[in-house]
């Protein structure tokens, strides 16, 4: 039988970040994933912060070369890629100068959201999703880690609605307390109209704080995990879903459940076929 193919999207991950719960908690999903019998695919932004020489990243020139456009803007797209030696699996990075060459990751030094996290953000997305294009890789499920992440779920259902490369692929959120403060750029509602969305999404979007933005993002999910328990808002997002849930499980048994989980997303989109 053919390994069913598991895509991690993670806005961190140990060890070119270690300092945060998304970051070290992707990395042991990613490998327990693995170990459970899943093809997985890992990708991150390359913040400038990352250490290249120490981590042996390296560009996949076959992948890079490809401009993302935003706003009417258009933004070239670098791939490297590097190896997790201990976990045996390979990490892919996002790269653009424009957007991950600063030396922070999504806060500057003084703690305050960059203007630009809502664009950055989407050329992430549009970056791996392209990149899985051209390795000819179809994932099954997407399971992402963190807010930066949360907009595939969109592109997905709308962007890429027709495209037969992601015609069956399901998108899971693994979700956490981080958020962002304040709001994204008042403008992101607009940017996402330029690249067709319905003014359903658009709509949505008129205040995009951290609340909005999420329950937006769950909307278009198919299925949601938790990564730990949750604020109060937050919570009350999670219960008034009526999409599959994973509760939390104790971290022994956390990757049998999140595969099985995975494979009840796979199975039943295949039986409604």
């Amino acid at each position: 039988m053919e390994k069913k193919r598991v895509l991690i999207i993670s806005q961190e991950i140990s060890p070119f970040l270690t300092k945060s719960t998304i970051a070290n908690n992707s990395l042991k999903l990613a490998q327990a994933t693995q170990e459970e019998g899943k093809e997985i695919r890992v990708f991150t932004p390359r913040y400038g912060l990352i250490n290249e020489r120490r981590h042996q990243l390296h560009e996949v020139i076959r992948l890079s070369g490809l401009n993302i456009s935003i706003d009417d803007q258009d933004h070239p797209l670098i791939i490297k890629v590097a190896s997790v030696s201990a976990a045996k699996m390979q990490v892919y990075f996002i790269d653009n100068d424009d957007f991950f060459k600063r030396k922070e990751g999504l806060i500057n030094p003084e703690g305050d959201a960059f203007s630009d996290n809502d664009e950055r953000s989407i050329f992430f997305v549009r970056g791996v999703l392209e990149t899985l294009k051209k390795l000819g890789w179809q994932p099954d499920v997407i399971h992402c880690h963190g807010w930066f992440t949360g907009l595939i779920s969109l592109y997905i259902k709308h962007f890429y609605k027709k495209d037969p490369h992601f015609k069956e692929t399901k998108v899971i959120n693994h979700l956490y307390n981080e958020a962002f403060t304040g709001s994204l750029d008042a403008r992101l509602g607009e940017k996402l109209a330029f690249d067709g969305f319905p003014k359903s999404v658009t709509e949505a979007l008129k205040t995009p704080d951290f609340i909005a933005f999420t329950r937006l993002v769950l909307e278009h999910c198919d299925g949601v995990t938790l990564a730990e328990p949750l604020s109060e808002d937050l919570q009350a997002l999670y219960d008034e879903l009526t999409i599959p849930k994973l509760g939390l499980h104790e971290e022994e048994h956390h990757a049998k459940a999140l595969g099985a989980f995975f494979d009840g997303i796979i199975d039943s989109s295949l039986a409604l076929k």
